[in-house]
């Protein structure tokens, strides 16, 4: 539905007919629809891909209540019979047995993998930032950043944090093309896929279980001497800590890599701002803030099922109800944010951005993914200061059917 047949709708000449969710699968431009929808109906009701229907809410305070607010459940939208923004594709047991884990008392095994202060973890970023650039430029211009650069980068954040070689990292990326899928219909070979993945991540749990205590490393070393010396962790299958390995590089990968790559072409859209990152190294930090505010990369909305009724706005979301909160909405909502439309790197903290969600389901990894963020950014300026998009940006294709908007190549030149 076009935001012409939107305003015919408000005057009644579109009858009761549904806005179509998700909305364009275009990473570098504002869904239109996005300032009407928060301006005239800021919990709206849609029809997701699924044919179910949901309330999308699109403004920044709506959006902040639904993600605060424990009355709307993550956990929940895994449920049979509920409406879903797409097909359930994860096999049943992987997401049961993911809840096993977060009931075990493990989240300080996570918490611990996941901090970006951890000895030599930053080093190696950089490092690897630099080899990879360095490939590039070897091989010569025009080259595909997301393959060449966004991809291995963010495979060797998340093959070091959880244990595993990187020479490993094409197979898992290459995962999670099916992985994160969005269908109409579930498809058998999606459980195919994660059964692959789980039982790769079995085969290094047992590597890292024969290796002894001082040479485990990442999360699957954790979880290995957990085995070994945690009686409260001694009923959890190796399926089971294999799904907490599998879920971590599944979403922190594909969310880091789309997220740097529309970051990238934010910036090279507009070259003024790779010269005053080269200028300004101090302002990475703050830069990369904005760069998650301006991003586009959620394309189906954060879901959340309603436990119980609870007033949104004007309209009342009854128990059972699917909550879709368009991130795009709150993050360009000129009540929370001054001149939104404006990629303004010297935006002041605190930034209030949703990108990282809020509330009880605030990404753990948010601390992380930022480092990952200003290392990446910091290496492409310092190396590439004329980076440059190789081809019009009509012309980039962008992926259907996938929980990332995402450009299938981004290729630039320097």
């Amino acid at each position: 539905m076009t935001v012409e047949q939107l305003e015919g709708r408000e005057t009644g000449g579109a009858g009761d007919a549904l806005l179509d969710f998700p909305l364009s699968r275009r990473g570098d431009v504002l869904p239109p629809e996005c300032a009407w929808l928060r301006e005239k109906a800021p919990v709206a009701r849609v029809r997701t891909l699924t044919g179910d229907p949901a309330w999308l809410v699109s403004g920044y305070a709506p959006a902040r209540q639904v993600l605060e607010d424990e009355r709307f459940s993550l956990k929940d939208t895994a449920n049979a019979g509920v409406p879903r923004q797409y097909a359930l594709t994860i096999p049943p047991e992987v997401v049961n047995n993911m809840g096993n884990i977060n009931g075990a008392g493990l989240r300080n095994a996570v918490m611990k993998a996941l901090n970006p202060r951890q000895e030599g973890l930053r080093d190696l970023l950089r490092a690897t930032a630099g080899e990879l650039v360095d490939r590039m430029v070897a091989e010569g211009a025009p080259a595909d950043l997301r393959a060449g650069f966004a991809d291995p980068f963010s495979a060797a954040l998340h093959c070091r944090v959880l244990g595993v070689p990187f020479e490993d990292w094409r197979r898992l990326m290459s995962g999670l093309d099916v992985a994160f899928m969005t269908a109409r219909e579930p498809f058998a070979d999606s459980a195919l896929n994660w059964y692959k993945d789980v039982g790769y991540f079995v085969e290094r749990l047992e590597a890292q279980l024969a290796l002894p205590a001082e040479e485990r490393t990442g999360l699957l070393g954790r979880f290995a001497g957990l085995k070994e010396a945690d009686p409260e962790s001694a009923h959890l299958t190796d399926e089971m800590f294999a799904t907490v390995a599998v879920s971590l590089f599944g979403a922190g990968a594909v969310s880091t890599s789309a997220f740097l790559v529309l970051a990238v072409l934010a910036l090279i859209q507009k070259p003024e701002l790779i010269g005053y990152l080269r200028a300004h190294p101090e302002r990475m930090g703050k830069a990369v803030d904005e760069l998650l505010r301006w991003n586009l990369s959620v394309g189906d909305g954060l879901p959340r099922i309603a436990l119980e009724d609870v007033r949104v706005g004007d309209v009342l979301v009854k128990k059972g109800e699917l909550v879709l909160v368009l991130l795009e909405g709150a993050n360009f909502d000129p009540l929370a944010f001054e001149n939104p439309d404006v990629l303004d790197l010297e935006r002041e903290s605190p930034h209030p951005h949703l990108a990282f969600g809020a509330g009880r389901h605030f990404c753990p990894a948010s601390a992380l993914g930022r480092a990952h963020a200003e290392i990446a950014l910091e290496v492409l300026v310092e190396r590439l200061p004329e980076l440059r998009l190789a081809v019009p940006a009509e012309n980039l294709v962008w992926r259907t059917g996938f929980i990332k908007r995402l450009p299938e190549r981004l290729p630039v030149a320097w």
